[in-house]
């Protein structure tokens, strides 16, 4: 095993993500959507699969908690936390639909979803993507390299330049840190 090999992979990608303008420049653009959406009483959601999952949960956090100091919540939610909801829908619909249904049901106009996905494929976000369009909610999607199909249907593409899902995965968490130090300083200026 060589740890700084890994290391060094890792960095690898985030040095790609410094140097890549439309990148900087999306990130840029979302932070902005999202301190807007909460000047207007709006609210931000995230959807992902499995680590990714564990990544919307995480960003949802930082927003509705706090991240680098105390100031008032922010309305930050991952759509997966409720099991009960999560499993009644998957088990009377289908698992497409368990993202798309709680943003017709919850999401308006002005609010925005953020979908993470390294491959960008994920079917239940790609479905959710659309119901978003549909009501005036703003896709944003964080994915690997290619976008997947999730680049065809979302507003604003974040795609990481890398293929390798631990890389990308580290880089989302990255990329939800920098929104959230962005969008915490701007809305509460220290």
């Amino acid at each position: 095993m060589d740890i700084k090999k890994i290391i060094s992979e890792s960095i690898a990608v985030k040095q790609s993500i410094i140097e890549s303008e439309i990148l900087n420049k999306n990130i840029e653009q979302v932070t902005n959507l999202i301190v807007s959406t909460y000047r207007n009483g709006g609210s931000v959601y995230f959807c992902g699969n499995g680590g990714s999952a564990a990544d919307a949960q995480h960003i949802a956090a930082e927003l509705s908690g706090r991240f680098y100091y105390d100031r008032p919540p922010l309305a930050a939610e991952a759509l997966h936390v409720n099991t009960s909801y999560l499993t009644a829908v998957a088990n009377d619909y289908s698992y497409e639909e368990i993202y798309a249904r709680y943003i017709n049901g919850a999401g308006k106009k002005g609010d925005i979803l953020i979908g993470i996905s390294t491959s960008g494929n994920s079917k239940n976000i790609i479905r959710a993507f659309e119901v978003a369009k549909e009501k005036g909610i703003t896709a944003v999607a964080l994915t690997g390299e290619s976008g997947g199909k999730m680049k065809e249907v979302a507003d604003i593409l974040i795609n990481v330049p890398s293929a390798d899902t631990p890389r990308i995965q580290e880089s989302h968490i990255m990329i939800g840190h920098i929104i959230c130090q962005f969008v915490e300083s701007k809305l509460f200026p220290k």
